[in-house]
């Protein structure tokens, strides 16, 4: 695997899925997810695995979508782990992201929500 830029606060993996998705890097934005992280999506499904995760994001990107960053509400740290979150520009529902420091000190997503829709009345 290439050698990519590692997320060393929590707030930046964020800053490289866009750079890296807009860039049509599969690999790249797999990169940002432990072995075992957990995506929920499709919507109503779950991808399990890093492996899984490029794949699908193979499939995705294929299309060229074009992402803009989202400004992070404040990132809640508990030892080596944390919780990102953004809400997405169209104000609907939003996106929350579990992230677990490594050992060298960066941070990579362990559990991904990317997104959720308030609960409906």
């Amino acid at each position: 695997m290439p050698e990519y830029e590692k997320a060393m606060r929590p707030e930046d993996i964020t800053r490289l899925f866009v750079d890296r998705s807009n860039a049509g890097d599969a690999a790249g934005v797999a990169a940002l997810y432990e072995e075992d992280a957990v995506l929920a999506y499709p919507p109503g499904e779950r991808t399990v695995g890093r492996d899984a995760i490029r794949a699908l994001w193979e499939k995705v990107l294929a299309n060229g979508p074009r992402f803009e960053p989202e400004q992070p509400l404040p990132t809640l740290i508990s030892g080596d782990i944390a919780l990102t979150s953004t809400p997405p520009r169209d104000g609907a529902g939003a996106r929350a992201q579990v992230v677990r420091r490594q050992p060298d000190g960066s941070w990579l997503r362990l559990l991904d929500q990317p997104e959720f829709a308030p609960p409906s009345r």
